[in-house]
């Protein structure tokens, strides 16, 4: 196979569970500290969770091969069973016989494991079951394994049980009906999965016992970071992906793997999945959508200026200077379009129109408008932005007399329009 065109003596990246393969971060150390500590201290519960492929097998394996030799253990690695079953199955792995007849009775089954216990203890000998993947024990079974450590001298207890699950295993002991068998655990760790750095003293210890020899690089310090990212530190992970990864660059007679043998391994390996990467780019890009939208919503609020109102209609007391129309102003530019004479009849009537439109515009572009020679208009500045328009009515009609408009320089249009008769009434 490949391994030989690497020259290896096999192939670094098989998941079976090989002793001789086991790669002891700090945090497999640790996990294992607590598995022989609560062995070694006389505790009832020891559990180990962790998620899929983080090594809790391996994490076994390690054990059984540190375990005092006064310790006998009993494995269940199928733990779908009824109590009677796990029962049978506990006395089947530490050689107690009993009657087949005696295989459906909790009562026949416990009462010989009871006596087998205290033989053992008598011999000077500790008993040790470990179950694995734990988190599929029914409610019943895991009460009756919770009685089996009523089996006790005054000094220890004489049957240690090992719970090694996935993290639902945890979950499950925080239920009320399993909080007596919760308060009776020792030891508990959670096996995290490896970060960076020690992905990459993963794969080349792998390699190193696979008899790679020194100062050969397979795997590039890039392709490393994007194996972590794809597997999240999963032992399991990393090695299909680099087993994967070695055939390829086998299959192209390449002299180390490159990232688009990668890309090929984790579509073959995980599946399309999207990458981490691109979860922070679709982030970034609504971070960048939400703030250019609060600054368009800022310059809009700008140019709209504080405090602006729509535009006032024209007074009703004059109804028909209304329909002489004043335009509306530009843009950014407020100019005031003057009220033209309606037309020639209107001029000739006996009644005289001053229209005024004094528009509250920025300083520089306050006008007013004369209809008809009934007044007189002026514009006077005052400080601080404020302007008067002044229009002095006819004093022969007795019109509105004098009226002052002031306009503020921030740009608000109001416009308004007032009329003088001769006959001093107003329309």
């Amino acid at each position: 196979m490949y391994y030989q065109y690497f020259g290896l003596r096999e192939a670094p990246f098989s998941i079976a569970v090989n002793p001789r393969y086991l790669f002891m971060s700090h945090r497999h150390r640790d996990a294992l500290a607590h598995l022989l500590y609560g062995v070694g201290a006389g505790g009832a519960f020891i559990v180990l969770t962790g998620e899929v492929g983080t090594g809790k097998t391996t994490i076994n394996r390690a054990l059984l091969e540190q375990l005092p030799d006064d310790a006998d253990i009993a494995i269940v690695l199928n733990p779908a069973l009824d109590a009677a079953e796990l029962l049978a199955t506990v006395c089947d792995e530490l050689g107690i016989a009993y009657d087949r007849e005696d295989a459906a009775s909790l009562k026949a089954l416990t009462d010989r494991l009871h006596r087998f216990l205290l033989d053992n203890h008598a011999r000077g000998r500790r008993t040790v079951l470990l179950i694995d993947e734990a988190q599929h024990l029914s409610f019943p079974v895991l009460e009756q394994i919770r009685l089996l450590t009523n089996l006790e001298t005054d000094s220890e207890k004489l049957l240690h049980i090992i719970l090694i699950g996935q993290p639902e295993l945890a979950a499950m002991l925080q239920r009320p009906e399993l909080r007596q068998l919760n308060q009776r655990v020792t030891a508990r760790y959670n096996l995290e999965p490896l970060s960076r750095g020690e992905t990459g003293a993963y794969i080349r210890h792998r390699l190193q016992v696979a008899g790679l020899g020194p100062g050969t690089e397979l795997f590039p310090p890039r392709v490393v970071r994007a194996i972590h990212r794809h597997s999240r530190g999963i032992p399991r992970l990393i090695n299909l992906l680099c087993d994967r990864m070695l055939l390829g660059a086998y299959g192209q007679e390449a002299p180390r793997v490159d990232r688009r043998m990668l890309r090929k391994a984790v579509r073959e390996v995980i599946g399309e999945m999207p990458s981490p990467r691109d979860g922070r780019a679709l982030r970034y890009a609504a971070l960048a959508l939400a703030g250019l939208a609060l600054v368009v919503f800022a310059w809009w609020a700008l140019l709209r200026g504080p405090g602006e109102e729509p535009a006032v209609a024209a007074p009703a007391a004059a109804p028909a200077a209304a329909g002489a129309g004043v335009a509306e102003p530009a843009d950014e530019e407020l100019v005031q379009d003057g009220v033209e004479a309606q037309n020639g009849e209107e001029q000739d009537a006996h009644k005289g129109l001053v229209a005024g439109a004094a528009i509250r515009a920025p300083r520089h572009a306050v006008a007013l408008a004369r209809g008809g020679g009934a007044g007189d208009a002026r514009v006077e500045r005052h400080p601080k932005g404020v302007e008067e328009a002044h229009v002095d009515g006819d004093e022969k009609g007795g019109g509105d007399g004098h009226r002052v408009h002031k306009a503020n320089a921030r740009p608000r249009v109001e416009v308004e329009l007032f009329a003088s008769e001769k006959g001093g009434e107003d329309e």
